[in-house]
């Protein structure tokens, strides 16, 4: 009796063996807009649209937010929410928000809305303003590298 017993077991063993090998290990991706500053908005609350019309970051407020992508986005006047809410495209920053010089090579990182920089007249933001220096020295050769990464880099 014992022996079937450890026979049972042995084979209950394997076979619990067996499926978890065939089991993959599932990653959390990351969400395409990064939302890390100020959970559920993008761009840490501030006015995208502002990086454009101002030329500088704005805090958005929170009365005035529309819901895109699954996030809120924040603005500064109604005036920015509409131009957005007509053009999500044209003004939410590249690669979701994450920091563009960090997409470049290959993985996500937060994206500052104080380390941005407009270039052929879309946003980048940047883990900070060490990186952002860093991320200028190549403007071209990074924005190659991060569109060739993006999305991709969602799912590493």
């Amino acid at each position: 009796m014992p022996s079937r017993t450890l026979l049972g077991i042995a084979v209950l063993v394997a076979a619990a063996v067996a499926a978890a090998a065939t089991l993959r290990t599932a990653h959390a991706a990351e969400p395409p807009v990064y939302t890390g500053l100020v959970k559920g908005v993008a761009v840490g609350g501030f006015d995208p649209v502002a990086y454009f019309k101002e030329g500088k970051p704005v805090k958005g407020r929170e009365e005035l937010t529309l819901e895109h992508e699954g996030v809120k986005w924040r603005f500064a006047s109604e005036a920015n929410r509409e131009a957005f809410k007509a053009d999500p495209a044209r003004f939410a920053p590249q690669y979701g928000g994450y920091c563009a010089w960090a997409v470049s090579r290959g993985y996500t990182a937060k994206g500052d809305p104080n380390a941005w920089t407009v270039v052929d007249g879309k946003l980048y933001l940047n883990y900070n303003l060490s990186v952002k220096r860093d991320w200028e020295k190549d403007i071209p050769g990074n924005i190659k590298k991060g569109d060739a990464n993006w999305p991709k880099v969602l799912a590493k």
